[in-house]
Parts: C-alpha cells; structure tokens; sequence
C-alpha cells in the first residue's frame, strides 16, 4: 500500500490534481483539465489526466462516483494519516530483555 501511495505523491502533476482537488472536491476530469490549465499553466491531455487519476485511485486517494453521464472525483486523505501516524505515533519500547 505505502509503495503505490509514494508512487503516486512522486509526480508533480498528480500533487496539482491533489491540491485542485483539496480546493474543490467533486470535480469532472473536464473540470480538473480546465484548473490545470487555467491556473498553473499545464496543457495535458484529457487522456494524460485521466491516467494519473487512475494512479491517484489506486494508490486511495481519489474516490470516483458517477452521477448519470458524469464522473466525480473525490479526495479521499485517509491513506495520507495512515502514513503520518505510522511515524509519528509514539511506539512503547521495545524489550531487550
């Protein structure tokens, strides 16, 4: 699981489509091409877009839900806390005994 989330949080563009979808859950892939462009300059292809949310799915972080002919996509942060309190959630000692 930790392997495919790390993956998936490598790629700058994949952590734009994050942040776009902190600002704004709930967006259509047309939706989250348009923020892309509009507001960090990236030209990517629909296509392009759609394989790294397909990336971001499989690590846990984006849900996708459809509604009649139209697909949202939801941040989903739980893997994130999963990672942070595997590191900092203070361990008892160990024995040595």
């Amino acid at each position: 699981m930790d392997e495919g989330l790390f993956k998936a949080l490598a790629d700058p563009n994949r952590r734009r489509i994050l942040d776009e979808l902190t600002e704004r859950d709930g967006q259509t892939l047309f939706e989250i091409c348009t923020r892309l462009l509009t507001k960090h300059g990236l030209s990517l292809t629909r296509q392009a877009v759609s394989q790294h949310l397909a990336v971001l799915e499989e690590a846990g972080l984006v849900r996708s839900r459809r509604e009649g002919r139209y697909k949202f996509h939801d941040l989903d942060t739980d893997p994130l806390q999963h990672i942070v309190t595997r590191w900092l959630q203070p361990r008892p000692p160990e024995d040595t005994a």
